[in-house]
């Protein structure tokens, strides 16, 4: 869906879209496509590129906003899709940060011994809990899914740290207040709107930058690395102008981060993951280079992963 589209649906244009978030287009998934039929594809694609059968997969973490349904969990659909029938599933919700949350929650089974081969999914469909009213927040988002696997191999690469954060007192500026055990669906709350996402965005603004920067600077300090040693840093793809921000923050080049908003908008816990992807497959992450994720998201949530490629 492109900014000319969307200007058929709400009072915008693409000039004012793109000046304020860097976004020109975003996918929109088919109405009859759940979140766990794009983290399926995903999930088939990651399996196929680390050679890993559907039964060698012992755990599946979705980190997701946007499930299927309220229970069962979307990684158990998931699992159904891949027939991964030896596998542990659940759900993890960090909003967008949920993908950096899944990794490390999948790094701490395969560290332990407790799984051998972990599938972390990062899927949402945005899409279906957009005011489509709401200009400032529906030409934010778009639908999409990424996939990684984790394994144990005792190679000199890998996750070196993830620091992880949270502060739930700034839970009402970016949330979906309706549909769950406080605000139960309703007609007034479909009324109200209530079962789409609301946003302060200014404020949001400020506590990512803030929070994105510190933990990313943790992170590197963790092991005792600088700036100067990452080759990409990956953000959350959520606004071209927070990430500039990030990189005046951290001092880092805009050339450092590798950028796919203008294409996909801000696919919340997919965001990542899919970034991190289409880096690699475009060779713009080498073996043995040090690849930096950073991510923010509502609760408030956020996280940063340092890893070698």
């Amino acid at each position: 869906m492109t900014n000319a589209e969307l200007e058929q649906i709400v009072d915008t244009s693409d000039e004012w879209v793109y000046s304020r978030t860097g976004i020109r287009e975003r996918h929109i998934a088919a109405e009859n496509e759940a979140t766990s039929d794009m983290a399926a594809q995903a999930a088939r694609k990651a399996m196929k590129d680390g050679g890993i059968e559907p039964d060698e997969i012992d755990l599946i973490v979705v980190a997701t906003c946007t499930p299927d349904m309220a229970f069962p969990s979307t990684a158990c659909f998931v699992q159904k899709h891949i027939g991964a029938k030896n596998a542990a599933c659940m759900d993890l919700s960090a909003a967008c940060s949920g993908f950096l949350y899944a990794m490390d929650v999948g790094r701490q089974f395969v560290s332990t011994g407790g799984v051998q081969t972990a599938l972390i999914i990062g899927a949402e469909k945005m899409s279906v809990v957009m005011d489509w009213t709401d200009r400032s927040t529906c030409v934010l988002f778009g639908d999409g899914a990424g996939a990684a696997i984790l394994q144990a191999k005792g190679a000199p690469y890998g996750i070196l740290t993830s620091v992880l954060g949270a502060d739930g007192t700034l839970s009402d500026l970016l949330a979906i207040p309706g549909g769950g055990s406080r605000h139960p669906l309703s007609q007034q709350v479909l009324d109200e709107r209530m079962n789409c996402l609301k946003m302060a965005g200014r404020e949001v603004f400020k506590h990512a930058v803030t929070n994105m920067a510190n933990s990313a600077l943790e992170a590197l300090g963790r092991c005792g690395a600088t700036i100067e040693d990452v080759s990409c840093i990956i953000p959350h793809q959520a606004n071209a102008r927070i990430i500039q921000a990030i990189g005046q923050r951290i001092g880092a080049p805009l050339e450092k981060f590798y950028l796919n908003v203008d294409r996909f908008g801000n696919t919340s816990a997919a965001s990542i993951i899919m970034a991190l992807d289409e880096a690699a497959r475009n060779g713009r992450i080498k073996r043995g280079e040090l690849v930096l994720m950073v991510v923010f998201g509502g609760g408030f949530t956020w996280a940063a992963s340092l890893v070698e490629w």
